[in-house]
């Protein structure tokens, strides 16, 4: 099983989000995000072994961290085997400083590809199992989805999945 860092919105903020998973979730079998069990999130890392330093790493990254307000502006895909849906943020210095001092800290190829500093598309899925068969009108939805809203971000984890178990949890200043 993988392992994430992550920024997650547990305020009623997220509520933009979560209607954006309902409305996304028409595409899909059944609401991926829902059935996720874990609220609105960033992932800053996705990892393939569990860090011996965890702890510490996480102190040193997110202790000082203000919470992050990140505005969002449109739903975009990746067109992968099970197409995702996703919420775009505007771009924000804060979320970019923020990735890298936490890949300071890791060897880039423990960590996946896309996730690495430079490869790095910042995103908050809304539906990550749409099938081919969705896949024109999922992107006339998107195409035709325009945002403006704020998400506050409040908290910073390392979770394992699927499915999530958290194992380290920290408050946003």
């Amino acid at each position: 099983m993988p392992y994430g860092i992550s920024v997650k919105s547990c305020n009623t903020t997220a509520l933009e989000i979560e209607n954006l998973w309902d409305e996304a979730s028409i595409f899909e079998l059944s609401g991926s995000m829902h059935e996720l069990g874990y609220p609105p999130h960033l992932t800053l890392a996705v990892l393939t072994q569990w860090p011996v330093d965890i702890s510490t790493i996480m102190t040193a990254v997110f202790s000082a961290q203000e919470k992050l307000s990140i505005t969002f502006d449109a739903v975009k895909y990746f067109d992968n085997d099970l197409m995702v849906l996703w919420a775009k943020p505007r771009p924000n210095q804060a979320v970019t400083c923020l990735h890298e001092r936490l890949h300071d800290h890791f060897d880039p190829h423990t960590c996946h590809e896309h996730y690495r500093v430079g490869r790095w598309v910042p995103h908050c899925s809304l539906a990550t199992k749409v099938p081919k068969s969705a896949k024109s009108a999922a992107i006339e939805w998107a195409k035709s989805r325009r945002l403006a809203f704020t998400v506050e971000f409040d908290l910073a984890d390392f979770v394992q999945f699927p499915p999530v178990m958290i194992h380290e949890e920290l408050r946003l200043r």
